[in-house]
């Protein structure tokens, strides 16, 4: 039966027990850079430590893995987390992992006749049998549970085989950005997206040619793992316990997805306000194992303009108006989206009042045959006395206003 060794995953990335998840990465991408089979075609010592590397990587960049790792000291997706961390907290393991043994010491007792798959010799096991000394952990009773413990941790007998579910692809999110006119007209606009596609070449699987022989167990289906004085049978990580493996395609080195960029032709619809999302269905990553793929979110970011100010559907515009046109009422052309409107200032209008042109706004991208409104906010312009009758005739107004406009303010003073 094959034996494998503690792997020292924090070693091969060279990051230390208490790395971050962002030093793993970053450690990893440094490493894979180098290592990469593309860069060191025909170096076998390169493609084995790039192995090695991502090996590391995938135990220690996801929590639940890495959780189990530092408990035990190696990992197997074979173990059941729940009983791993059960086990650990009551006492099961050391700080290093099963090396740290909380097993009183007695020679020869308790044999390797032990739970199955385990070899336990030079331990005493007769208080986890709750009999006398000799008997051993497979023996009736309370012994009993001992087996049971590192059965559920290490999911079952001989050559049970792990099957890979189907994964859903994870979402992606794309920001692009267009201009004021396109949003409020709508546009269509292609782009090379990049997204992780399903390898043409294994078909998802990440193996190719017909199952073989297992390189790691030898078919047997079981690896023997070591951790300080105890050892320990259990299912192949390789082939998970069936004796059988394929090769890693070498196209996604085992990944069953490939980096594309992808053409894509996206109709952004008038109307369209900063910070929408526009899905498409099935265009994000690839699923593992023949998964659906995910979903591609396009955010939309839409540009400024010097006059218009957008608000959802509303278009603000500020627009200058003489002091006669505001005092007697005029009726003046603004600017509006669609060109040209008129718009009548009522009499007295005072500066920074707001007037509203219904459905002068913009479509809406989400009700058909809805429209926002304009809201022209109104500046009053007072021209300079340049000359003496100009000069006059604002002394004359003066005289024929009695009204103090700074009444009111100083009435709340």
């Amino acid at each position: 039966m094959a034996t494998t060794q503690q792997k020292d995953y924090y070693g091969a990335l060279g990051v230390k027990k208490n790395a971050s998840a962002d030093e793993i990465r970053k450690a990893f991408r440094k490493l894979a850079r180098k290592y990469h089979p593309d860069v060191n075609p025909g170096d076998k010592k390169a493609e084995e430590k790039f192995k090695e590397i991502s090996e590391a990587n995938d135990v220690l960049s996801d929590p639940k893995k890495r959780k189990i790792y530092d408990q035990l000291g190696f990992y197997s997706d074979n173990i059941d987390p729940a009983a791993a961390e059960a086990y650990a907290r009551g006492g099961g393991f050391g700080a290093g992992g099963f090396g740290a043994g909380p097993f009183p010491g007695g020679a020869g007792q308790g044999g390797s006749a032990g739970a199955q798959g385990f070899d336990f010799g030079g331990f005493d096991f007769s208080d986890f049998a709750g009999g006398g000394g000799g008997r051993t952990a497979t023996g009736g009773g309370r012994g009993r549970g001992f087996q049971d413990i590192f059965s559920s941790m290490f999911g079952g007998g001989r050559g049970a085989a792990v099957e890979r579910e189907p994964e859903h692809g994870s979402d992606l999110e794309y920001q692009v950005n267009i201009s004021f006119w396109d949003a409020i007209r709508g546009t269509v606009m292609k782009l090379n997206v990049p997204h992780l596609a399903t390898c043409e070449n294994c078909g998802g699987k990440g193996v190719v040619g017909a199952p073989g022989t297992c390189p790691e167990c030898h078919g047997s289906g079981q690896v023997t793992q070591t951790s300080g004085r105890m050892k320990f049978n259990m299912p192949c990580p390789r082939c998970g316990g069936s004796g059988k493996a394929q090769s890693v395609c070498p196209t996604c080195h085992g990944d069953g997805t490939v980096e594309r960029n992808e053409a894509l032709e996206i109709r952004v619809k008038a109307g369209t306000r900063d910070g929408q999302r526009i899905r498409l269905a099935g265009k994000g990553n690839a699923g593992a194992n023949g998964g659906p793929p995910g979903d591609l979110y396009i955010i939309i970011r839409t540009g400024e303009h010097p006059i218009f100010h957008r608000e959802a559907d509303n278009i603000y515009v500020t627009v200058p108006v003489e002091a006669w046109e505001a005092a007697l009422g005029a009726r003046i052309e603004v600017p509006t989206i669609d060109g040209r409107s008129q718009l009548r200032v009522p009499p007295g209008t005072q500066s920074g009042q707001k007037l509203r042109l219904r459905e002068k706004g913009v479509p809406s991208a989400t009700k058909d045959g809805h429209r926002g409104d304009e809201i022209v906010e109104i500046k009053i312009v007072v021209p300079e006395a340049r000359d003496l009758k100009a000069r006059e005739l604002w002394q004359e107004l003066q005289k024929l206003s009695h009204e103090d406009p700074r009444a009111e303010l100083w009435s709340k003073v």
